[in-house]
């Protein structure tokens, strides 16, 4: 949890802490992308480079054995940086032929140890395949599996006025963002990132060890390649194959490139706000969890100003000093300044700290929160650095989640003040992470595409993040500690219920494979994909029959 700074946006100088809709199968850093129009890359020149092959002799090794968690770390025989799909090919292929453990990496922002650990010998870094182009023949957006989230909005949007629906922090890598459903401050108003998706490129291997590339679109002919495609709108990554380029176009849209994915705003209202801890109370703690809960199941429809508030809530350990919030507005969408006071005064009432109120760009602020209008992708590249930590390489991390169909019962909510105010003394950067969902992400059925948890009005993210292995212990056991205390009532866990629905891949936790820790009778990847888990599973039976794309929390044969 990045500790996020206002000081640089309003004058009070508390932090707020801060986190990013983190991927599964992260990687590490990226070259400059390519882009290009009318199916031409500005980057042809570079295909005929050869791949990079990094060993323990060289000097870059230490820099591409591990991602943005320094808890997991690998000691393989290679780090493969390939250019091409023939590059990625040739990397399969060798460890398939050699029976050496494979794990591939595109942003370095995986939670758990799925691409990092002991077992990998061969590991392939994505991140020089990272060109954004537009590809004239499929007559969708071109995203190779290495770019990271910025590479993409600054392409697509400085290119064609365009953008995604996809995450905050913008070193995350599209190849386990996408692969896990993929969400930001755009997706109330839009949908997830995999609504938009149109067709994946992926190297796969089959029952005889051959290993070759094949493009499954969402309107393939061959039944097969359809299931592949849906199996990457959701079902995590590292489960069927390496996705070396992905298609964006959403569906029923036509005409010029401008036209075939969401408009981004041109302006946006970005707020922050911070709330000392020693001036909240336990009741003004529960009334503020319980108001920003129930605005978001009240305010679910999509297509309305309302309906496309994005919001995030960080209850930070009280040790940090803050409670904060951070808040986007599509500023063109009708009454978006009314919209958006009356939310902000709500979050100040319910806390009991109405004050003295000023107007910035039309919205009423207090002296707890501040909004600015801003370009979009200056908003968005600026939200992605003011957390020192949420892009720092240096630091170590402990995760959980949680999807929530119902605002959050009170004794859960005090569960978390009591953990949030402990005196266990866990790193300043603890604390629980409300996300914002619904709006036209619960338009799309939970069967449509492998994310399961379609009418969630919220995801919850139990973390801590610290800088030395000596504090391993501290900050882990105080997650676990949280989310087990929060989730007493049905075994550890966020079971599927009225309340509580699972839990999200793209925040991979371990944990829920430990008897331990989930006492329920719902094993882990049902928390993950409930109903589709079983065609998950058949998808894999079809497409990776030998079991090569593994990890610790990867689809299972059937």
């Amino acid at each position: 949890m990045g500790e996020l700074k206002r000081r640089r946006f309003v004058s009070l100088g508390s932090g707020l802490a801060f986190t990013a809709a983190a991927a599964a199968g992260g990687g590490l850093a990226t070259a400059p992308y390519a882009r290009a129009e009318d199916g031409i890359s500005a980057g042809t020149g570079r295909a005929a480079a050869p791949k990079v092959e990094v060993t323990p002799t060289d000097s870059r090794y230490a820099d591409l054995t591990s991602g943005n968690n320094l808890r997991w770390k690998a000691s393989p025989d290679k780090i493969v940086l390939p250019r091409t799909t023939g590059d990625v090919i040739a990397a399969v292929r060798e460890a398939v032929a050699g029976g050496k453990r494979l794990s591939v990496c595109g942003g370095g922002h995986c939670f758990e140890d799925f691409v990092f650990n002991a077992d990998i010998r061969i590991n392939i870094n994505m991140s020089l395949m990272n060109a954004v182009t537009f590809d004239t023949a499929m007559n969708a957006f071109r995203v190779e599996g290495g770019a990271t989230l910025l590479d993409v909005y600054e392409a697509l949007y400085e290119g064609w006025g365009v953008t995604i629906p996809a995450g905050i922090c913008h070193s995350v890598g599209v190849g386990g963002h996408v692969t896990g459903g993929g969400y930001g401050n755009l997706s109330r108003q839009y949908g997830l990132t995999v609504d938009h998706l149109h067709a994946v490129e992926v190297v796969v291997v089959d029952a005889a060890g051959t290993v070759k590339s094949v493009v499954a679109a969402r309107d393939s002919a061959d039944a097969a390649l359809r299931d592949l495609f849906w199996a990457h709108t959701g079902g995590g990554g590292g489960s069927f194959g390496v996705v070396t380029a992905f298609w964006f176009r959403t569906p029923g849209a036509t005409g010029a490139p401008a036209n075939l994915l969401p408009k981004a705003p041109s302006k946006i209202f970005l707020t922050l706000a911070g709330w000392p801890w020693e001036k909240v109370t336990q009741e003004g703690f529960a009334r503020l969890v319980d108001y920003w809960g129930t605005w978001l199941e009240k305010n679910n429809t999509p297509g309305t100003t309302a309906g496309s508030l994005y919001s995030w809530l960080m209850l930070n350990h009280r040790d940090s000093g803050s409670l904060g919030a951070v808040v986007q507005l599509d500023a063109s969408l009708p009454d978006a300044a009314s919209v958006l006071s009356d939310f902000l005064a709500g979050m100040d009432q319910a806390l009991g700290l109405s004050s003295a109120t000023t107007r910035h760009d039309g919205v009423l602020d207090s002296q707890y929160t501040s909004t600015r209008l801003m370009p979009w992708l200056r908003g968005t590249k600026y939200i992605g650095a003011i957390s020192p930590t949420q892009l720092d390489p240096t630091t170590r991390g402990s995760h959980k989640s949680a999807h929530l169909r119902r605002p959050m019962p009170r004794r859960q909510i005090d569960a978390m003040y009591t953990h949030l105010t402990s005196t266990d003394r866990p790193s300043t950067l603890t604390g629980i992470v409300l996300s914002a969902s619904g709006g036209r992400i619960a338009s799309v059925s939970s069967t449509a595409t492998a994310v399961a948890q379609r009418d969630a009005i919220m995801k919850v993210n139990f973390e801590s993040r610290w800088y030395g292995a000596a504090d391993d212990a501290r900050n882990t056991g105080w997650v676990r500690k949280a989310f087990s205390a929060v989730y007493a009532d049905t075994g550890g866990v966020p079971v599927p219920n009225d309340v509580t629905d699972g839990c999200y891949i793209n925040y991979p936790d371990g944990d829920l494979a430990d008897p331990a820790y989930n006492t329920s009778s719902v094993p882990w990847h049902d928390l993950y994909w409930k109903q589709n888990y079983k065609r998950l599973q058949q998808v894999k039976r079809t497409w990776d029959p030998g079991n090569v794309f593994r990890h610790k929390q990867s689809v299972r044969l059937p």
